[in-house]
């Protein structure tokens, strides 16, 4: 819904005006195509109406690409109906999606015309749209509006997720920093929404969407690998699936074989996770097996299926998941197992009926075509009634609102059981207070202890899959600070912080007092301003914590003496420099002086700007990078691939500033490698010679060490800019014994 905003469905738009009637004319055909077989009489008919009303409201509207707007929301509609299974509903709203934000058509016309659920529906998509305010939190803000309405009705998010997908695809004509903020938002919010709503063909296409744009490279180089592997893989494919398929036929199953490559975006996380290369990811490519089975037959065939294949292929143990006695909560139902298959490759194997492969690819919107007993409704109800309770939490800060949801609706879920045999469903990750928090707050509030499955552990334990839990408590426990660090779900941390805030209030009356008779004593006002400008002076966010810094002695009053007062207000001493900016004053080679200032330009202009490379990442000039505005350190310059850009750029979008690199080889700046290789007398000699010797590259620090005929090491160094390291890269990788060598992120360099 980012008007304007999205690009082009043909490479280059340059049709004319007969040209674009007929395109339009050609798309909507093809949507009413695709929703045939779910149209009732009458539909038709309702389905056209919002297709001329679409047409005429948006008539003087262009995308960025230059090509009518309409073609955007009849994209969306079709996404709705052939990718995600929703009906002529859901095709209206598609198809109006924008109208009432952008053009004059109201909410009011839409209800007369299409009636209360769709007009309500709209309302969804336009609040989720519409940004109120431009502070700090707006994205949050946004994504809170967005969780309102999907509690209402679940068509809202699916729209949005099909209208997001289309501005995904079609995102090539936005500026570079536009595309930075919409790919992390996605990969930060949409992905993971659309993984819970069970859409796994969408979320695993936004995830790879996302990396084209905040990780252009590595995209690239895994996209042509594929491509290059792809005969290979094929024949591989074909030699895996033969005596399968011998098998399966002669055991008279009715199936369907699939071979995919896993996505660009899991192929790049297991070769960051396990740091090898894109020919050492061992499952490059999984094989799917769907059965034509009775539902009541279905558990009984996938489970013969995997014995079938499990006879000629030897499994790994500790890769098989049944999802099929236990479903995800999404409702995701499936055998999968890994398989080790000719010429020593492993391959995974996914087994599900045609049922439950629907419901894999088409998520919530497949659960009301196959409702048995309200089942999978249940589940998602359940899931919604804990979001609904969460929102109710007024408090809490929409930052830390979209970090909870995160850790606590969108990650992976595990099944744990109470003493009495009740199924709890909890996040992966959550600890046995998170566990003591769901059963009731007061539980939680008094635990000192649980026994899982028996045995006595604390309460930061963190639960695994089957366990079974019960709690101990304790009338003299409360809630601690520390317990923050142990709870990752929203119900938990909100109780949590609501007594630790209680207790808070309790302590601070006393500080209260003392500094209303320390300012009394100075001869100032116990007054707003003089509060005001104390809170502000230690650096705390509000005068609760001031009183309570004050009561518990951290902060020493003895300091209200260096103070002025002027009539009954104060005046703050001039603050002394930090031994950080002195430094940075004295060593004109550090980060943020005045000679890097010629560094980085910004904008149009060329202005040079002041800045500070951020510690999370270290950029150095090559590096695809963007600018963050912070509160109180200025410009910082951030990777697109940085630990911490995804947060940054989907929360404070409208903080993030244009940012490429000016020439300059005179400035030279730290980074950190990571080698491993093989254990040989005169190696480090031969890597410092290359390194200072050769190449002329000044090493900062450099640490090895040596275990089992392999060493490890790490050398931090002063490059100009990337070309610099990645040549030292390949030079480094020819040097005889050396295994692999990375950049390291870490703040230690």
């Amino acid at each position: 819904m980012e008007l304007l905003e999205s690009q082009p469905l043909l490479p280059k738009y340059d049709l004319n005006e007969e040209q674009e009637k007929k395109e339009i004319v050609r798309q909507y055909r093809s949507l009413l195509r695709v929703l045939k077989p779910k149209l009732k009489p009458g539909d038709k008919e309702l389905v056209r109406r919002a297709f001329e009303i679409a047409v005429d409201a948006h008539k003087t509207m262009r995308r960025k690409s230059g090509e009518p707007y309409i073609l955007h929301p009849l994209a969306v509609a079709r996404i709705c109906v052939e990718e995600i299974g929703l009906g002529v509903r859901s095709t209206i709203c598609a198809l109006l999606h924008d109208t009432v934000e952008d053009t004059d058509v109201t909410l009011d016309e839409v209800e007369r015309e299409f009636g209360t659920e769709i007009a309500r529906i709209i309302d969804g998509l336009t609040k989720i749209s519409h940004v109120v305010d431009s502070n700090s939190s707006q994205q949050a803000e946004n994504f809170k509006k967005i969780l309102l309405t999907l509690t209402d009705d679940p068509r809202v998010i699916l729209i949005k997720l099909a209208d997001r997908l289309h501005n995904m695809r079609t995102m090539d004509s936005m500026k570079p920093e536009k595309q930075l903020k919409v790919s992390s938002e996605t990969v930060y919010v949409y992905a993971p929404l659309a993984h819970r709503m069970g859409i796994y063909n969408i979320k695993t296409e936004l995830e790879d969407l996302a990396m084209k744009y905040l990780e252009p490279a590595p995209y690239r180089e895994i996209a042509r690998k594929l491509s290059e592997t792809k005969r290979e893989r094929t024949r591989y494919i074909n030699e895996f699936i033969k005596p399968i398929r011998d098998k399966l036929d002669r055991a008279e199953f009715l199936y369907e074989i699939q071979g995919r490559p896993k996505s660009i975006h899991s192929i790049w996380n297991k070769m960051k996770k396990k740091g090898v290369s894109f020919e050492e990811v061992y499952d490059l490519f999984a094989i799917r097996i769907i059965l034509t089975s009775p539902q009541e037959r279905e558990k009984e065939d996938c489970w013969k299926v995997y014995s079938l294949i499990t006879d000629m292929y030897t499994p790994s143990p500790e890769r098989l998941r049944d999802w099929l006695s236990n479903p995800k909560s999404n409702g995701y139902e499936a055998l999968h197992t890994t398989v080790m298959g000719p010429q020593g490759k492993w391959v995974e194997v996914q087994i599900r009926s045609k049922r439950m492969n629907e419901i894999a690819e088409k998520g919530l919107a497949a659960h009301w075509k196959y409702k048995e007993g309200g089942t999978e409704e249940d589940r998602f109800d359940k899931w919604f009634a804990q979001i609904r309770e969460m929102l109710a939490h007024q408090d809490i800060g929409t930052i830390d609102f979209l970090h909870d949801f995160k850790t606590s609706f969108l990650t992976e879920e595990i099944y744990v059981y109470t003493p009495k045999g009740d199924v709890k469903m909890l996040p992966t990750g959550a600890s046995a207070l998170d566990f003591a928090f769901s059963i009731h707050s007061a539980i939680g509030s008094k635990c000192i202890g649980a026994k899982v499955n028996h045995k006595l552990v604390p309460i930061s334990h963190k639960l695994r899959n089957g366990d079974q839990i019960e709690i101990i408590t304790s009338n003299k426990q409360k809630p601690s600070e520390d317990w923050l660090n142990v709870v990752v779900t929203a119900k938990a941390r909100n109780k949590i912080k609501d007594a630790l805030k209680e207790e808070k209030r309790k302590v601070a009356e006393d500080g209260k007092y003392i500094l209303q008779r320390k300012l009394e004593g100075i001869g100032a006002a116990y007054q707003t301003f003089n509060i005001e400008l104390l809170t502000g002076f230690y650096k705390l966010s509000s005068p609760l914590d001031l009183f309570y810094r004050i009561a518990t002695k951290s902060i020493d009053l003895h300091e209200l003496r260096d103070f002025h007062v002027l009539g009954d207000k104060l005046e703050a001493p001039k603050p002394i420099k930090q031994e950080a900016e002195q430094r940075a004053e004295a060593d004109p080679s550090r980060t943020g002086s005045k000679k890097d200032t010629e560094l980085i330009i910004f904008g149009e202009s060329s202005d040079r700007i002041v800045y500070t490379l951020a510690n999370c990442c270290k950029p150095i000039p090559g590096d695809d990078v963007f600018g963050f505005v912070s509160t109180g350190k200025g410009l910082i310059i951030h990777r697109t691939n940085c630990p911490n850009a995804t947060r940054l750029l989907s929360q404070f979008g409208h903080r993030v500033v244009k940012t490429k690199w000016a020439k300059n080889k005179e400035i030279s700046f730290l980074t950190g490698i990571y080698i491993i290789g093989l254990d040989d007398v005169g190696v480090i000699n031969k890597i410092t010679n290359l390194i200072s010797g050769e190449l002329k590259i000044n090493i900062a620090a450099l640490t090895i060490e040596a275990q089992e005929g392999l060493f490890r090491g790490t050398i931090k160094l002063y490059v100009h800019d990337k070309e610099e390291l990645e040549h030292l890269f390949s030079r480094l990788k020819q040097l005889p014994g050396i295994h692999s060598v990375e950049r390291f992120d870490t703040e230690s360099v």
